[in-house]
Parts: C-alpha cells; sequence; structure tokens
C-alpha cells in the first residue's frame, strides 16, 4: 500500500491561517488556536513584539475571545485597556503585548465553536468591513478544514475492512456507495493534497470491501476522469441528471456530457450497464 504524507495537525492549520493572515491583513500582530477541553490554546502568533502572549490559554467565555467563542460571533475592543463589555482575565498577555485595538474572530464548524483567531493593534485602529474581511476569509477556511477533516474521520472509522466484507448485506453494501459518492463530492471541494490522499485511500478501500470483480481498470485499460468518475458514483446512487447536477454543482448538460463520455470509455450503452462494468473493474463500490 502506497504510504501517504502525514497529514497537516490542528497546530500547523492554525498556524498556517495565522502566517496568511498576517500577510493580508493590516493588522501587526496576529495569533489564535483551536478549543481544548474547554480553553483556546493559543499555537499560532505572528508579529509580536515580546513573549506576553506565548503559550497563552483563555477560557470560553473569559475575555474578548472567550465571548466571541460563546456568542459565535466577532467581538472588537477598540480600546482594550477600557473595554467594559469582557472581562480583563487576560490583561498581563494583551497589555504586556501593548495591544490597544484587539479584534476576535471565532472559528465554526456545523454551529459548534471551535477556536478564535485575534488581529491586534498596538495603537486605536478603526475596523471596517475591508479591515475584517481576511480575518473572516482566514476563519472560514480553517472552518472547512476541520468539517472535512470530521467527515474523513467519520467516514474511515466507519469503513469496514477487507475482512469484514464477507456476506456483506444489500443494505451495508448501498450505504458504502453513498458513502463513496458522498466522499467523492466532498474531494472536489479540497484544496489540500495530503486530505486530498487521503480521501482518494479512503474510496479505494470502500470499493476493495464492496468489489467482487477479479478484472482491474488498469487491466481493462480504462482510465476514467474524476468528474465522470464523480458523476458515474452518484448514477450508482439512482440520481438523475439533474440531481447529480445539483449535488455536484454542475449544469444538467455538463453531466450528461461527463455521463456520456464514461459510458463510451466503459463500452456501455446504457448508465446502468455503465455503473455495472465500473463496479467489475473496482471504480466504484
Amino acid at each position: 500500500m502506497t504510504a501517504l504524507a502525514a497529514p497537516e495537525n490542528d497546530a500547523q492549520l492554525v498556524s498556517r491561517a495565522v502566517d496568511d493572515l498576517a500577510r493580508s491583513t493590516r493588522f501587526p500582530v496576529v495569533f489564535g488556536g483551536l478549543e481544548s477541553q474547554g480553553s483556546v490554546h493559543v499555537t499560532a502568533i505572528a508579529g509580536a513584539r515580546s513573549h506576553s502572549i506565548d503559550d497563552l490559554v483563555v477560557r470560553i467565555g473569559r475575555g474578548l475571545g472567550g465571548a466571541a467563542m460563546v456568542e459565535k460571533r466577532p467581538r472588537l475592543a477598540l480600546d482594550y485597556r477600557t473595554a467594559r463589555t469582557i472581562t480583563h482575565d487576560y490583561d498581563r498577555a494583551i497589555l504586556g503585548e501593548g495591544i490597544s485595538t484587539l479584534f476576535a474572530v471565532p472559528i465554526v464548524t456545523d454551529g459548534r465553536a471551535r477556536g478564535v483567531l485575534y488581529c491586534g493593534s498596538w495603537s486605536q485602529a478603526p475596523v471596517g468591513d475591508l479591515v475584517a474581511r481576511p480575518a473572516f476569509r482566514a476563519a472560514d477556511a480553517i472552518s472547512t478544514e476541520l468539517r472535512i477533516r470530521d467527515e474523513v474521520q467519520r467516514r474511515l472509522a466507519l469503513a469496514p475492512t477487507p475482512e469484514a466484507a464477507t456476506g456483506l448485506s444489500a443494505a451495508a453494501r448501498e450505504d458504502l456507495r453513498e458513502s463513496f459518492a458522498e466522499l467523492r463530492s466532498i474531494a472536489a471541494t479540497v484544496d489540500d493534497a495530503d486530505l486530498r490522499a487521503r480521501l482518494a485511500a479512503i474510496e479505494r478501500r470502500l470499493t476493495t470491501v464492496a468489489g467482487d470483480g477479479a478484472t482491474s481498470a488498469k487491466d481493462a485499460d480504462v482510465q476514467l476522469s474524476p468528474r465522470e468518475l464523480d458523476v458515474l458514483a452518484c448514477c450508482a446512487l439512482g440520481s438523475t441528471n439533474a440531481e447529480i447536477g445539483a449535488a455536484l454543482s454542475l449544469k444538467e448538460g455538463t453531466v450528461k456530457s461527463y455521463l456520456q463520455s464514461a459510458m463510451a470509455k466503459l463500452d456501455a450503452s446504457t448508465r446502468h450497464a455503465a455503473v455495472t462494468r465500473a463496479r467489475r473493474l473496482g471504480l466504484l463500490p
């Protein structure tokens, strides 16, 4: 089995986002972290002039970031020192860095606050939409990545091993096919190469478990494009062209074109025959 590169861990994910945000925002100092056991652990800092915020741990509901986590919305302290709407548990760290204006944006995934990004300025600075937009984008990017990782882990935990495939029921086999189609749609939105590799590994595992044919696509010299496989995976669930288009954000005519191309490569005259042949070749579960 081909070894996969180690996936980016949570600390690395936040560090990359903080570095990117520091380059795109007007705030001189950026830091953030993810929640663990009721607190946000700051694991990434860019632009700080001191070590005051190193290893900062913010409890949910406390301070500006803790309030943003509870409310699941951005919070701003234009003059942090005199702000009256937050607790001042972390004044030693924030004021020690010399921060005057502090902007906190929660990272929210499926209604759950997972972390927070902070943008700080050493002087009072107004925060309009243009200034805040990079922070929103960074938080959204982390949120999307976490959501995809959660789904990958969930699907990986549900996927049976090849040894467990003996006597697989029709219902279980259909669940595998639905999982495969959903993973294909998720993979289409992923930019991270390591995460795409993990998704591909799960897809291969699902096709191995469900497969019952002796011929491989390689042996038969059949190569489907990613989109052709996406469309065919949805066809395997009985979806119409319109439903496939909605699921994959494609026009119905585009779906038809991909399907016809896949059918031609599989030497199949109907979509049902194409799905059957793709399963025999191990392209679909």
